[in-house]
């Protein structure tokens, strides 16, 4: 099994390194790659050094796997090279996420999906991973018909400038700006490029992808998509208005139920989710559970994840095992 990391040296490859390290997917052969300036570094990996390699290079060595964390244009250009030479594809950028002929995947919810026809696999946006973890089981028993998002996501899913920008602002420094205002002790309504309808594309990544993974086009989003000055973990105020009502008892338990969800939500103990607690953890938080008192059949939600890891490395990698484990590569 030869597994091949592009854009092994940024801020999402590095730990999809981490996860692989941690997870029990049969690499024999590993490849890092990125980007010419950065071939021939070497990285370790379970205390081996690899020396990074270019996307042709890699091409050339027809990895079975490729875990592509390098950016859209990037997935554009070079997935497809990959994918002739019979290189399955998982891609973590938007590139191919509403493309009708790939798949958008979430295992836990929609890796049923999957054939071994698919070579370029798309990973959804991180917002839309953690939001459709809670949501799908409780689709599944309520039907949801319309949902309000309200995000409040960290400068790490923009990447290593906006954590450097927030690390200068706190110490004190001048230097290179990831965003057009300063980000510390701030918040920027302003997540990814504003398109035509006045909303980010960060927000219209929300509107999106929760249908094509859920397969269902009958509920409606709207979004609003918030940057914050955290160093890593997305949260998410969520307001689901259902077909059929709900009893809270219920809905926490389908919730505890869920594998790859935790349920947080002890008021009187101050018990909620929060994104220094689920920094480096790889479940979804859910706690505010609680029913809006001015919509019938209406429940709020208080959502947080770490955006690397479910919201980016591992869903990539989950879907990688889903392959191997149903035989699909």
């Amino acid at each position: 099994m030869k597994i091949a990391v592009v854009g092994a040296t940024g801020m999402v490859g590095t730990v999809m390194l981490k996860v692989l390290e941690e997870r029990n997917l049969p690499i024999t052969e590993l490849i890092p790659v990125a980007s010419e300036r950065s071939a021939g570094k070497k990285l370790s990996y379970k205390g081996k050094d690899y020396t990074v390699v270019t996307l042709q290079d890699a091409v050339n060595l027809k990895p079975d796997i490729a875990l592509f964390s390098a950016g859209g244009g990037t997935s554009l250009e070079w997935a497809p090279k990959f994918a002739e030479v019979g290189t399955t594809v998982i891609d973590n950028s938007s590139a191919w996420r509403m493309d009708p002929d790939k798949k958008l995947v979430v295992p836990e919810i929609n890796g049923d999906v999957l054939t071994a026809d698919d070579k370029i696999i798309a990973n959804p946006n991180c917002s839309t991973i953690q939001l459709v973890m809670a949501l799908a089981p409780l689709h599944a028993k309520y039907k949801m018909k319309r949902v309000v998002i309200s995000t409040y996501q960290s400068v790490s899913g923009t990447g290593v400038k906006a954590v450097q920008q927030l690390d200068n602002e706190e110490a004190g420094i001048e230097g290179e700006m990831a965003y057009p205002h300063k980000i510390g002790r701030n918040a920027l309504p302003h997540c990814d490029i504003f398109l035509e309808n006045g909303y980010t594309k960060e927000e219209m990544k929300l509107v999106k992808e929760p249908k094509k993974i859920l397969r269902d086009q009958s509920f409606s989003v709207t979004a609003t998509a918030v940057r914050i000055p955290t160093a890593g973990g997305h949260s998410e105020a969520v307001n689901v208005q259902f077909e059929n009502d709900f009893d809270l008892a219920e809905v926490r338990q389908i919730l505890s139920d869920t594998p790859g969800v935790v349920v947080q939500d002890d008021l009187a103990n101050n018990v909620y989710p929060m994104p220094i607690h689920a920094n480096d953890k790889d479940e979804v938080f859910v706690g505010r559970i609680r029913r809006d008192e001015s919509q019938e059949n209406t429940l709020n939600l208080w959502i947080v994840a770490d955006n690397l890891r479910k919201g980016a490395a591992t869903n990539t990698v989950q879907i990688a095992e889903y392959l191997v484990e149903n035989n699909l590569v």
